[in-house]
């Protein structure tokens, strides 16, 4: 698998947080041309999941951007996703796997060395390492993992690997120099004063 250099998360929380509607910032990453997008609904009902995918998917009908649906394989096959991200409390990438079936993208969280060891030896199509620096967007997320740890996760596995965690425009750059194939970016696709296309246009750019 070749990941993009941006990899979107759109989080539900986080939108209604900031008043945005999912249709417009969904609208705003295909028009930049975003190429992947997560959808993080952690709170939501079954329906309401598959309400927001289905919001999703209208809006970047008709183009090549790979959609993901974080946690919920199932539902993943019912919106009718590319693919699903799993945490190291959800499904097994194996079971995720037998779930989705072989077309679909299975991409897994690590956040130690031991993580990553074993995610490289699953099946999974990519493996994500993080928080790389500390972020709000996730009240329970792991020890920070800095720079270093997205050189050891790069040591340690051959899949292409995605860093998140309190990735900026400022320092987006250093984690693609450290290793990682791509940046999972939430907040900072949200900035006050700045459209969600101008700052993906602008996150291209500098990962380029």
């Amino acid at each position: 698998m070749i990941i993009p250099r941006l990899y979107a998360i759109v989080d539900a929380e986080v939108l209604a947080t900031r008043n945005v509607l999912l249709a417009d910032i969904a609208r705003d990453l295909r028009a930049a041309g975003v190429r992947i997008v997560q959808y993080r609904n952690k709170n939501g009902s079954p329906q309401e999941v598959l309400r927001g995918a289905a919001i999703l998917r209208e809006a970047i009908a008709d183009s090549d951007c790979k959609l993901i649906l974080n946690d919920r394989a199932d539902l993943a096959v019912l919106a009718d996703f590319d693919g699903v991200h799993v945490g190291q409390g959800d499904l097994s990438p194996a079971n995720a796997r037998r779930v989705v079936g072989s077309d679909r993208i299975v991409g897994v969280s690590t956040h130690t060395d031991g993580q990553a060891r074993i995610a490289n030896e699953s099946c999974a199509d990519y493996v994500a390492i993080g928080p790389v620096f500390a972020t709000g967007t996730k009240p329970d997320a792991s020890p920070v993992v800095g720079l270093e740890g997205v050189r050891r996760a790069r040591s340690l596995t051959t899949k292409p690997l995605v860093a998140i965690g309190g990735i900026t425009l400022t320092n987006a750059r250093s984690v693609i120099d450290a290793g990682a194939d791509s940046v999972a970016v939430i907040s900072a696709l949200l900035a006050p004063n700045h459209s969600t296309e101008q700052l993906a246009h602008d996150f291209l750019a500098r990962l380029r």
